[in-house]
């Protein structure tokens, strides 16, 4: 790009960018940022919806209007600037200016896509600062890949991603939670300092001889015997907890014990009240839901740590087709909430009545469905909160849900990125990428990938081959 950089460039904002992060034309430092009035439109429709995204546009527009409510109509075309907002300590302050543009004055000829689409009415505005401004970078920014192909085709040279909050570039660099070493662990390390400390050893292992580690990493090698987690680190050595598969394989939650290593290492993290968060990624038929559940009626039920279940979770349709269901809050969440009363009734298929078994249990472990809504404004004390189908969550709303756990909660995030229904989220993007990046290095957390179908045959062969 060379000197391209040192030039002011415009950045159109499609108004996905805006749903995605309502403050994001603060992000672009000292470049231009033009809202077609078509954005303002679609977030005025948006923002009187029922729907999850509906408080993300009012927030945008809330934050528009505060740096354009003294402009007069001749200042907006022109350009208000952009209040220098040091928003956090990764993003420069911004000195760029923000424009709106009435973009229905401008004829379809000029792109060539049909006008009675607000995406091409966008399109159009971008290609008529292309040619209005052609000393300058004129770029379109939008979540959606569809627009971008589009845009390019209609002749707009420069088209991006809105990739500002995004912590990793590649889904495959996200972290596992386990570190699985080749050959055997103990003779590529060789000697180390070893205690006891009450039932378990711990070894200080010399940090040269270890790769990049986090605390609560699982490190396991090709050997049946070791596993192991981090504790802690310094410059010099690497605190290991000394587990062993033996150990791993031979624990027990609700009568359910573990199929592989990566369902050990989750059951480890589950059970230990420690850990206050734990998230677990992967696919279909890999045991999410079930250790979650079967873990958390341990806790309550047999050990007594906490007092009741929360099960919660994020559809697009809740908020909007929940209200004309008959019945309680619980009754109407029943259905979205299938999969944990499915995994109930797996708990206890050998009893003689599954069904009476589930409805006592769920009595017994104050097991309670809520919508993903009943989490703002609260403060959850001593209960185990399930997060299911966190994939379709944004960064925002999942620090919502964490923010309400209070003292002695555990939050456990269960998600399967390649199965993201909403409409503005990527597996880059999803609040539950954000979170497994941000906390892989916090003390009271915990990750991994159940990279292992133990569901049947069947649904392992489809994972593999559809």
């Amino acid at each position: 790009m060379g000197n391209d950089d040192l030039d002011r460039k415009m950045y159109v904002l499609d108004t996905n960018v805006l749903l995605h992060e309502p403050l994001a034309f603060f992000s672009f430092q000292e470049h231009d940022v033009v809202i077609p009035m078509t954005v303002l439109e679609e977030l005025d429709h948006i923002k009187d919806r029922k729907r999850d995204v509906s408080s993300d546009a009012r927030v945008a527009i809330r934050s528009l209007d505060d740096v354009l409510r003294d402009a007069s109509p001749e200042q907006m075309l022109e350009g208000v600037a952009l209040p220098k907002v040091q928003r956090d300590t990764h993003k420069p302050a911004s000195s760029g200016k923000l424009i709106v543009i009435n973009d229905h004055l401008y004829p379809d000829s000029i792109s060539g896509l049909p006008g009675n689409e607000n995406d091409h009415r966008i399109i159009n505005c971008a290609i008529q600062l292309q040619k209005q401004y052609s000393d300058k970078k004129v770029v379109l920014v939008t979540k959606d890949i569809n627009m971008r192909l589009k845009a390019k085709g209609a002749g707009l040279k420069f088209v991006e991603d809105y990739r500002t909050d995004q912590l990793i570039d590649d889904i495959n660099l996200l972290t596992s939670g386990y570190n699985k070493f080749s050959g055997d662990f103990w003779a590529n390390v060789g000697e180390c300092q070893t205690e006891q400390q009450g039932r378990y050893t711990l070894h200080q292992v010399p940090a040269k001889l270890m790769p990049e580690v986090f605390v609560n990493e699982y490190l396991i090698d090709e050997g049946e015997h070791f596993a192991a987690r981090v504790t802690g680190y310094d410059a010099e050595h690497v605190t290991l907890k000394d587990i062993s598969v033996e150990r791993l394989m031979h624990q027990q939650a609700w009568g359910v014990s573990p199929k592989n290593v990566y369902q050990g290492m989750a059951l480890d993290a589950l059970l230990d009240p420690n850990i206050e968060l734990v998230i677990l990624t992967g696919p279909a038929g890999c045991g999410k839901t079930l250790l979650a559940l079967a873990s958390a009626l341990e806790m309550i039920i047999e050990k007594g740590v906490y007092d009741k279940v929360i099960v919660t979770r994020n559809t697009p349709e809740i908020a909007e087709s929940i209200g004309f269901l008959p019945g309680t809050e619980e009754e109407k969440m029943a259905p979205w909430l299938a999969a944990i009363t499915d995994t109930l009734e797996v708990l206890h298929k050998h009893d003689e009545s599954p069904i009476s078994s589930r409805n006592y249990i769920m009595e017994k472990a104050n097991i309670q469905f809520k919508s993903v809504n009943f989490m703002r404004g609260r403060s959850i004390q001593n209960a185990v909160v399930i997060l299911d189908e966190s994939q379709n969550l944004t960064a925002s709303q999942l620090k919502t849900i964490i923010t309400r756990c209070g003292e002695g909660t555990k939050l456990i995030c269960t998600g399967n990125l390649a199965q993201i229904d909403s409409n503005y989220l990527t597996p880059v993007t999803s609040g539950l990428t954000y979170i497994v990046e941000r906390f892989k290095d916090f003390e009271g957390s915990a990750t991994i990938n159940l990279n292992g179908v133990v569901r049947s045959r069947l649904a392992s062969f489809a994972e593999q081959n559809l």
